[in-house]
This record gives C-alpha cells, sequence and structure tokens, in this order.
C-alpha cells in the first residue's frame, strides 16, 4: 500500500475569487484518473475530465 498522497493538483488555472472562477486538475495517484474541479466563491463542481473522443482522462499511475 502506498505512503503519501492520493490525490495532486497537476494543473491550475484563474483565481477563485473572479469570474468565471479557479479550475485545477486533480489526478488520482492510484489510478491514474484526471478530475475537473471548478470553483468559484462559495459554488465547487467536481467531474472526470474528458477528452475530445469523450473518453475519460486517464494519464496512468503518478510515481511519488
Amino acid at each position: 500500500m502506498r505512503t503519501g498522497k492520493r490525490f495532486l493538483i497537476t494543473h491550475k488555472e484563474g483565481n477563485s475569487l473572479s469570474y468565471p472562477g479557479k479550475c485545477v486538475v486533480i489526478t488520482d495517484t492510484q489510478t491514474g484518473m484526471n478530475y475537473l474541479c471548478v470553483y468559484c466563491g462559495y459554488g465547487m463542481a467536481v467531474t472526470p475530465l474528458l477528452g475530445a473522443d469523450g473518453q475519460p482522462v486517464v494519464t496512468g499511475y503518478i510515481e511519488e
């Protein structure tokens, strides 16, 4: 079993206080699955990150 962080922020854009808010890509280090997290003010949404073909973006396992 791994020790360390399971989820890593792999990309950031924007500012949480401005429109349209802040976007971050979070990668699960155990599965390689990427999630898009968007938040502005007190609102937040998380969804799997999809590619142009509609399939989930999986980057593989990340070694720490």
